[in-house]
């Protein structure tokens, strides 16, 4: 096999997380005394660090954009991270893949301590060897730094890793550390935003996944 190592995103790969998301990020605007009512605007927090998200896109200073990044974790950790779902055929998507060898991994930008409740709740955790995600202090916050920490925990050689994911920043992460990227037509990318950042492969469904990977 050529990808040995498969890394992949969590939100918009693996789970359909834009409900939870979404309401968390408008609940933390609201705290500023911002009403969003256009889903367009709110859909570009998902992928980016939120830190960085309410910076861009709102123009919050960095001590705002903390403050909203604390009020979003409010909401968030008690009941966002589960109005979530797995989209379908993830499960068999994974079973075929380690059945068939491949070493598994998670590499999120979300924090650890939210992504592992989310692999546990859905039954997801047994599938990956690794889960390298963020830290709630900003540690891992980038893509390229999750990646490069999977890659290092796992001792793996660059060529045999490919990593898997919805957004821009999978891909330009993966591109930084020098290994392979497909991206995923079924999450959150805006239209070209695959193709602009230079996807080596782009899958359209999990059957396409699954051709690329094995």
């Amino acid at each position: 096999m050529r990808y040995k190592y498969i890394f992949f995103d969590l939100d918009g790969t693996l789970t359909d997380s834009q409900e939870g998301i979404l309401s968390c990020v408008k609940y933390a605007l609201e705290s500023f005394g911002i009403h969003e009512p256009e889903e367009r605007k709110l859909r570009r927090f998902m992928g980016p660090p939120l830190v960085q998200s309410f910076a861009e896109f709102y123009g919050f200073s960095p001590e705002m954009a903390r403050e909203a990044t604390e009020k979003y974790r409010e909401r968030f950790g008690t009941v966002g991270l589960f109005e979530n779902r797995p989209f379908e055929g993830v499960y068999d998507m994974l079973q075929v893949l380690c059945d068939s060898a491949h070493v598994l991994a998670i590499a999120t930008s979300k924090p650890l301590v939210y992504t592992n409740r989310i692999l546990a709740k859905y039954r997801l955790r047994p599938y990956f060897k690794l889960v390298s995600g963020a830290e709630l202090d900003g540690t891992r916050d980038n893509k390229d730094e999750v990646i490069d920490y999977a890659m290092k925990k796992l001792d793996c050689e660059r060529d045999r890793i490919i990593m898997v994911g919805d957004r821009r920043q999978d891909i330009i992460g993966a591109k930084k550390c020098g290994i392979a990227s497909c991206g995923v037509r079924w999450g959150y990318a805006e239209p070209g935003e695959l193709e602009e950042a230079g996807a080596d492969y782009i899958a359209e469904n999990m059957d396409d996944l699954l051709s690329i990977l094995i």
